[in-house]
């Protein structure tokens, strides 16, 4: 009988040293498994951020991820303020004798199309390395129109300086886009601009924050601190560095680029 009932306990330990085995292996696997996509995931959000009440919905879409890790965002290309490079006809043309138009028949939705899209992190990333910005689309503005960096073409940007429209952009022949302080955003204030291709936001010269110029900026002009669409939360965002552009061919002075560089958020 003893031997029996050692027995019993023998095999009774050794079922649950194997069960203890398998919960450990299961909630080590089940940890790491936590643990992985805690690091490979992304940050979740539950909705749109605030600051995309500000942008012309008629020509500006922002779409949440149904995991709430990615925002998709396109546009028409199409702003909602005058320029020269309107065609003639459209009610938002203006004559603006001073700029130098990249072609005569360049005009906004003529030639090539406006459309730009992308998809960014709801939640940007800020600890990896800072990437340098490239031609073409590096934004998209509150206005609906592309946002572009200080280069043109093969050149610095004051080579087609006499080109940019009061607004501080121009079309040719492709997307209708800002290199400068977009003026009929932003002039010297706080207003937001758009958002750029890391998911950051930037805003104008002015800190909403402190109501002056911030004096905190990193090379890429973004800092941390409350904005008017975060709700007393700090967020990182860009500003248009308070940096004249110096050049003597622009129809429209003074000039500041909007952005240039590098993005913070990838």
């Amino acid at each position: 009988m003893k031997k029996e009932i050692k027995k019993i306990v023998s095999y009774s330990s050794f079922l649950a040293l194997i069960l203890m085995s398998v919960l450990a292996c299961s909630s080590s696997e089940d940890s790491s498994s936590e643990e992985a996509d805690s690091d490979d995931g992304e940050e979740a959000v539950t909705e749109l951020h605030a600051a995309f009440a500000a942008f012309n919905s008629d020509a500006v879409t922002a779409i949440l991820s149904d995991d709430g890790t990615e925002v998709y965002i396109e546009t028409t290309g199409y702003p909602d303020h005058t320029s020269v490079y309107w065609e003639t006809d459209n009610a938002l043309y203006i004559d603006e004798p001073d700029v130098s138009k990249t072609t005569q028949d360049t005009y906004i939705g003529g030639g090539q199309g406006e459309a730009a899209s992308f998809t960014v992190d709801a939640t940007p990333d800020l600890t990896g390395a800072t990437v340098a910005t490239q031609l073409n689309t590096i934004g998209i503005a509150v206005s609906g129109a592309s946002i572009f960096n200080d280069q043109e073409g093969a050149g610095d940007l004051d080579q087609a300086a006499g080109s940019l429209d009061w607004a501080g952009a121009h079309k040719g022949p492709g997307v209708y886009h800002y290199h400068l302080e977009p003026t009929p955003i932003t002039s010297d204030d706080d207003s937001l601009v758009g958002i750029l291709l890391d998911g950051v936001f930037i805003y104008g010269r002015q800190c909403n924050y402190t109501g002056g110029t911030p004096t905190d900026l990193d090379a890429s002009g973004g800092h941390t601190s409350v904005t008017q669409y975060t709700d007393g939360v700090e967020e990182y965002h860009y500003h248009i560095i308070n940096e004249v552009y110096a050049a003597g061919n622009y129809a429209y002075q003074p000039a500041y680029v909007l952005f240039a560089g590098p993005f913070q958020g990838y």
